[in-house]
């Protein structure tokens, strides 16, 4: 029997990182198995009230568990690995590979988590090849990235070599000197690759993205000048980053103390590895700099994207149990803000400069560099791998549709590349490419403080105490379906001009309306006990739901509270009376 083209093809699903920023993840998938590239997450918009962290649905993945033979990491950002902890609670990975930081890292996560015996972690080195499954071998390919140990990766499959870059951007001069492998990316371009999937974040930008080093003389520069105690945020990850601040806190004679769990975590690896060299003595605790004379101290902290819990931002709302900003402090934003952070930046610069810092953050101050590529590194890619099929990756939609001009720019012909979004199935032959269908591709929202996801009708309801408020309802009913006493009700953050008097007689007779006529309804047998005290609550709750909103002309989320009384006495074989307790029915 002759195999149709379709059972020949590769499958490429990205589950997230298309049309946004962060949550990266994509599925590889040859006949009955499935590797993984990358499981990241991203960070809550502000309407997402209770929610930490953001993931792609894995519906998909669950699904077809069975056929997942393994995953490859390109590095140790958090929308590249933040993802992984919690989908193995979901579905086994039987073994991941990446390199040696980001294994690091993930590994004190997976611990955390206590899904560390869900998986195997293997580390790999520039050039190494894996095998997972037996369709599929990976090449880890070096490039540089604002991360160390970062790599672009070339997946060898039955139909061809499919190379993904992961992040990239082209620094010749880079901190650690680790260049980018582009000798071994034009080796692939000569023998021929199938297709190139490429990070479009800069697609935007034309040139080149500067090299990290170019950072160096401008912090040197703002550290020469800053008189009191220095302040420096930036990404926790950036490990070139932070390996630089830590050289100029020698020359400039300050001791470092650093804030924030994950900058802690990250220093800790980062040094075990080899990335970050430097004497112990340069970090000192922050109840010994408290002693210490203003202009040899520096803090580094996290919150440079002004995420809620961070340091800085703690520090800027005046939260920090420790840290007090006060006149003469220079505070240095490394950093430029993420798509959607740059309300929660501004505000946190504000706060700080109120209290009498001087705050150092901008573009134009050449104290941050992106770690993505511009137009010209995307051609130079182009250029070396001269992919048949091109697919622009990770990036917003006009970043990819861009990122589709500069490729035909460069000679791949508008068939043969195609903007795909989150769920789309790539179906991939070595002669076609094309969309072949659709998978779950929403997104799952976490709330870590109680170690759940977070519904969409859960969130629908935040969102409308958050925007309508909350009404509270207390009744108290006897087992002949009679009010108690008059009920009570609490509301919180509702508008109405209704007095308070006038509401609470109009909820009474409402309450009394409902269980005279609908009492009956309830009563569930002969015996006086025999009430459906569920159903009533429910019946109750959702009338008065109905009610109040049509009075108040709002949408407040109601709670009722209500509260039984013992039950009647009743017979027993012999012909005694007992009696008996319920328990209280709240919503």
């Amino acid at each position: 029997m002759v195999k149709n083209e379709a059972e020949y093809a590769l499958k490429i699903i990205p589950l997230g990182g298309l049309h946004e920023i962060g949550k990266n993840t994509c599925v590889f998938e040859y006949q009955d198995e499935i590797i993984l590239l990358d499981a990241g997450l991203a960070f809550p918009t502000r309407g997402m009230h209770g929610v930490n962290i953001v993931l792609p649905d894995t519906t998909y993945l669950r699904e077809n568990r069975h056929k997942i033979k393994g995953m490859i990491v390109t590095h140790g950002h958090e929308d590249h690995i933040g993802g992984i902890a919690f989908h193995l609670k979901q579905f086994d990975i039987p073994v991941i590979y990446g390199p040696r930081l980001a294994m690091a890292m993930l590994e004190g996560k997976l611990e955390e988590a206590g899904v560390r015996d869900r998986t195997e972690l293997r580390t790999v080195m520039p050039r190494d090849v894996v095998r997972i499954g037996e369709s599929f071998f990976v090449e880890y390919i070096r490039n540089t990235h604002s991360i160390a140990d970062s790599f672009t990766v070339a997946i060898h499959t039955p139909i061809g070599i499919v190379i993904h870059t992961g992040d990239f951007k082209i620094d010749h001069t880079p901190v650690d000197g680790e260049k980018f492998d582009l000798q071994r990316l034009a080796e692939h371009g000569e023998k021929g690759v199938l297709c190139l999937l490429s990070d479009s974040t800069n697609a935007e930008v034309p040139g080149f993205t500067p090299s990290e080093r170019s950072v160096f003389p401008n912090l040197d520069r703002v550290f020469s000048q800053a008189t009191g105690r220095l302040f420096v945020t930036t990404f926790a990850s950036s490990v070139h980053r932070i390996n630089m601040i830590l050289q100029l806190a020698r020359k400039h004679n300050r001791v470092v103390t650093v804030v924030g769990r994950s900058m802690l975590n990250l220093i800790a690896h980062a040094r075990n590895l080899g990335y970050i060299k430097c004497e112990d003595n340069l970090f000192q605790p922050l109840h010994t700099v408290r002693g210490m004379p203003d202009e040899n101290v520096l803090v580094l902290t996290t919150g440079s994207q002004g995420e809620t819990m961070a340091a800085m931002t703690r520090i800027a709302n005046k939260e920090h149990p420790h840290i007090k900003i006060r006149e003469g402090d220079t505070v240095v934003f490394s950093a430029n803000p993420i798509p959607g952070n740059t309300i929660a930046v501004v505000n946190t610069i504000d706060k700080l400069m109120i209290q009498g810092a001087k705050v150092v953050y901008g573009r134009d101050k050449g104290i941050h560099v992106s770690g993505h590529g511009c137009q010209e590194e995307q051609k130079l890619m182009i250029a070396l791998t001269r992919p048949k099929f091109f697919v622009p990756f990770h990036g917003e939609h006009r970043m990819l549709v861009k990122h589709a001009e500069t490729a035909q720019s460069m000679g791949i012909p508008s068939e043969n590349m195609i903007i795909i979004e989150n769920g789309d199935v790539i179906e991939l032959t070595e002669e076609s490419i094309r969309v072949a269908g659709k998978v779950p591709s929403g997104i799952e929202l976490v709330d870590t403080t109680s170690s759940g996801m977070v519904s969409s009708k859960v969130l629908e309801e935040r969102q409308r105490m958050a925007s309508e408020g909350l009404v509270t309802i207390a009744a108290a009913i006897d087992w002949t379906g009679k009010l108690l006493a008059k009920p009570e009700i609490h509301m919180q953050g509702v508008v109405t001009s209704i007095e308070r008097s006038l509401l609470l007689k109009w909820v009474q007779q409402r309450i009394e309306e409902i269980l005279r006529v609908r009492w009956p309804e309830f009563v569930t047998g002969s015996e006086a006990n025999d009430i459906d005290w569920g159903g009533l609550q429910g019946t109750l709750e959702k009338e008065l739901q109905r009610s109040i909103r049509r009075e108040l002309q709002c949408q407040p989320t109601l709670t009722l509270l209500m509260q039984i009384p013992d039950e009647p006495a009743v017979k027993v074989a012999d012909g005694r009376r007992r009696r008996t307790r319920s328990t209280a029915v709240a919503s």
